[in-house]
């Protein structure tokens, strides 16, 4: 596609320039100057800390042919034929799909946003989909897949990658034969315009609580960024236990409801039974009333079945074929996931838990099935993200559990021990002691594994599938579940 076309298709002006080639062949667009490559076209984006314009004689030098800003500023010129964009982000975004032929265009696409349970939710979706025989993708937090279930990592990793990458995977979908899609949407995702390209058909919420204020300031952006995914989609999917769902349905073009707790809803779930292995209930949904079987442990869970189950279901695909394969579902790494265990060692479970209210859902769910003592090994996050969590997380570990563990979880450049001292104070403010900090992570896995008696459940929170851990300036490899595995094999040792 040459640059006048790539232009016209965004409605925006033609660039005029001096060089040789004022309408070169455009064959991708980058906003990192590092990552250009010949034919690309680059965004000079001005961030907080940098602006894209100083790395424009970079971008070129690696091939770049053209550039989109905002406007030159005062005294840098251009080599490139440069492009005036209203809004950089948006058009990294819009050039994307063009030039990737919209490829969402030619699949289903589900959307899944909340700050709980997206990742589950989005797993959940796409086991359904394929149940039913349907040819689906994923995009989510933990990779994402063709149609042939092989789980792969985009080449730099976001929550949700940036635009180019979202584009060139929903491609490769198409390519790979996919109908459908199943998207995980953050709202780092919908604010940054990373999703902005993607035509969704269903728009999938889970829940809104506190998180990301580092970033979105307050809860009322939070809200309006994540919203971005219901206002966009041909239908929403809403959590009727959601308070936050009332703001949500003057802005949804079509919406299906579901409820967990006994609201009146679409889809609601009656006569919950927790077992040590999976969750059975009354599933009354627009097909009538039928008895679903969920393999996987807490009542939370239920929500995200539910909200999974309409998703797919707004596809076309029956509610007893949907059962059956729900029935199936071989759960989500990092997501209460249980440790193998031998005779006399105690349960570990690990978990991804990482706000106050995921956290306490997580411990009350494993206190159901816990016939000794609770441990809870976790820690805070550092450096920009939200240090507000950090006081409530030590309140809840403590309350929760029966034996809190502070440790260490990607501190960055905060101070490890100031971390600590915030978890510790909200124990402390509370009237409880139950608790120790240990801030090398395996040192603390190992201690909690050690010290519980076989009838203890030991959860191991807030890294789940990650597979590095940020210590300091350094970024290790990082395997909870493995790091279980040889703390349950030392404990053997020393018995």
């Amino acid at each position: 596609m040459r640059l006048g076309e790539l232009a016209a298709a965004l409605h925006l002006p033609v660039p005029e320039c001096a060089g040789p080639d004022r309408d070169p062949e455009v064959t991708g667009i980058t906003h990192q100057a590092a990552w250009a490559t010949p034919g690309d076209v680059f965004v000079a984006i001005r961030g907080a800390r940098f602006d894209g314009h100083d790395f424009i004689g970079q971008a070129a030098a690696r091939g770049a042919v053209a550039v989109f800003g905002e406007g030159l500023p005062d005294g840098v010129t251009s080599q490139l034929p440069y492009v005036v964009v209203p809004a950089t982000r948006a058009a990294l975004a819009d050039a994307a799909a063009e030039l990737a032929g919209h490829p969402s265009r030619q699949l289903t696409v589900l959307g899944i946003t909340g700050t709980d349970g997206k990742t589950t939710t989005s797993c959940l979706a796409r086991h359904l989909l394929r149940s039913a025989g349907r040819p689906t993708g994923l995009l989510s937090t933990i990779g994402y897949e063709l149609p042939d279930g092989e789980l792969r990592q985009p080449p730099a990793h976001f929550t949700t990658p940036e635009a180019p990458q979202v584009q060139a995977i929903l491609r490769d979908m198409v390519a790979a034969g996919a109908e459908d899609a199943v998207v995980e949407a953050s709202s780092h995702a919908m604010a940054l315009d990373r999703v902005r390209g993607v035509d969704f058909d269903v728009a999938i919420w889970t829940n809104l609580t506190g998180e990301h204020l580092d970033f979105h300031g307050t809860m009322e952006r939070y809200f309006a960024d994540k919203a971005k995914l219901v206002e966009r989609a041909a239908h929403a999917v809403l959590n009727a236990d959601d308070p936050w769902t009332e703001q949500l349905l003057p802005l949804a073009a079509g919406h299906t409801t579901y409820s967990a707790d006994g609201a009146d809803a679409d889809w609601r779930a009656t006569g919950v039974v927790e077992g040590p292995d999976d969750l059975r209930f009354t599933v009354h949904g627009p097909d009538g009333e039928a008895q679903a079987v969920l393999p996987m442990i807490g009542r939370f869970n239920v929500a995200n079945a539910l909200a999974a189950l309409a998703g797919a279901h707004r596809t076309g695909v029956p509610t007893a074929v949907l059962l059956e394969g729900l029935a199936t579902f071989g759960g989500v790494a990092g997501r209460m996931e249980m440790v193998a265990r031998q005779d006399g060692d105690p349960r570990v479970i690990v978990d991804f838990a990482h706000t106050p209210p995921s956290l306490e859902k997580a411990l009350e769910t494993v206190r159901v099935t816990t016939e000794g003592r609770l441990w809870v090994v976790l820690g805070s996050a550092g450096g920009p993200r939200d240090p507000s969590k950090r006081a409530p997380l030590g309140d809840v570990a403590t309350r929760c559990a029966d034996v809190a563990v502070f440790t260490e979880e990607d501190h960055r450049d905060t101070p490890l021990a100031d971390i600590l001292a915030q978890m510790e104070r909200g124990a402390r403010e509370a009237g409880r002691e139950n608790f120790t900090s240990i801030g090398n992570r395996v040192e603390a896995i190992r201690y909690a594994v050690a010290q519980a008696d076989r009838a203890d459940t030991v959860v191991l929170a807030g890294k789940g599938p990650e597979h590095t851990l940020e210590r300091d300036t350094e970024t290790i490899p990082w395997d909870e579940m493995d790091q279980a595995v040889q703390a349950l094999a030392l404990r053997r040792t020393r018995e």
